[in-house]
């Protein structure tokens, strides 16, 4: 394609899709923070507060963290600059049913009618919202207009998930995203679940006593959810590198895996889910993809 007829279309999404930093470098992505309130202190998601840092604070203090959504001057702030030296913006972001982030987002963009940005509710959170942010990102490196790049975020939606595994729901419990999974606090026994996110709300996909047990649930859902389908994959953890990395490897022994990396929960999603979760998400992608290095 000629110079002259690409597309220089930016893409910004927020703290709570966990994209990957070097992602996040390699396509000169935009990352608008979430902030998580501690003590009276609040701190800019990822920027402030490593997810190291956080976690172990989580696991040792006595009060808990809550956030909060990144303001409208933030969403101005980004876009006024970015419009200085490109052709559109595509704003991808948390649920809108998790967050009012988003409507922010869609303000800022109407207080700014000279500049072409488009709003997009991912429907979801975590990883499966960075395959939607990725999958836009490749598209606008790739020269496609405006709305060739909507239209990429918004047939990604369509085709990714999630399953996972918590040791404890009382972070989404207190922290109010339990969802139908609140029909699990009943139990007697402890409970070691594994969820889903659709639509934005967490449902409860099986319920095991043993930890490895629901990992492997993780891994089979997963596999029978996409079957042979060709996928991108994130294994995504709170505070769980080594449980992530063993799904990593299960998923990619058993699944048509094209791309895949390891992902951590941002401070900003720890703070609702707490820490000692692992899952696996995935993106179907058309027959025939391959991934850049298999491109040449």
């Amino acid at each position: 394609m000629p110079d002259q007829a690409r597309h220089r279309i930016m893409i910004v999404t927020d703290s709570a899709a966990c994209v990957p930093r070097e992602q996040v470098e390699a396509y000169g992505i935009v990352v608008i923070p979430y902030y998580v309130i501690w003590d009276g202190q609040a701190y800019a998601d990822g920027r402030d507060l490593s997810a190291a840092e956080f976690y172990h604070r989580f696991r040792e203090a006595r009060s808990y963290p809550t956030t909060t959504h990144p303001p409208l001057g933030a969403f101005l702030e980004v876009y006024q600059k970015l419009g200085e030296n490109c052709d559109g913006i595509v704003s991808i972001h948390l649920a809108e049913r998790l967050t009012s982030a988003i409507r922010a987002a869609r303000q800022a963009a109407l207080e700014l009618p000279g500049l072409p940005i488009r709003v997009v509710d991912s429907h979801t959170a975590a990883s499966p919202e960075a395959f939607i942010v990725l999958a836009a990102a490749r598209a606008a490196a790739q020269g496609a207009s405006l709305e060739e790049v909507v239209a990429v975020a918004e047939a990604c939606r369509e085709r990714v998930g999630m399953y996972f595994a918590m040791q404890t729901l009382e972070h989404l419990r207190r922290g109010g995203r339990i969802g139908q999974a609140a029909t699990l606090l009943g139990a007697r026994l402890r409970i070691q679940p594994v969820l889903t996110l659709r639509e934005g709300e967490i449902l409860p996909v099986r319920v095991t006593r043993d930890w490895q047990r629901a990992l492997q649930q993780v891994v089979d859902q997963t596999g029978n959810t996409v079957g042979a389908t060709p996928i991108r994959l994130a294994a995504f953890h709170a505070d769980m590198p080594a449980d992530a990395n063993a799904l990593l490897e299960q998923a990619r022994q058993r699944m048509n895996v094209i791309d895949s990396h390891v992902a951590e929960f941002t401070p900003v999603v720890g703070a609702h889910t707490g820490p000692d979760i692992a899952g696996i998400a995935y993106c179907l992608e058309p027959s025939g993809t391959a991934t850049e290095s298999e491109r040449g």
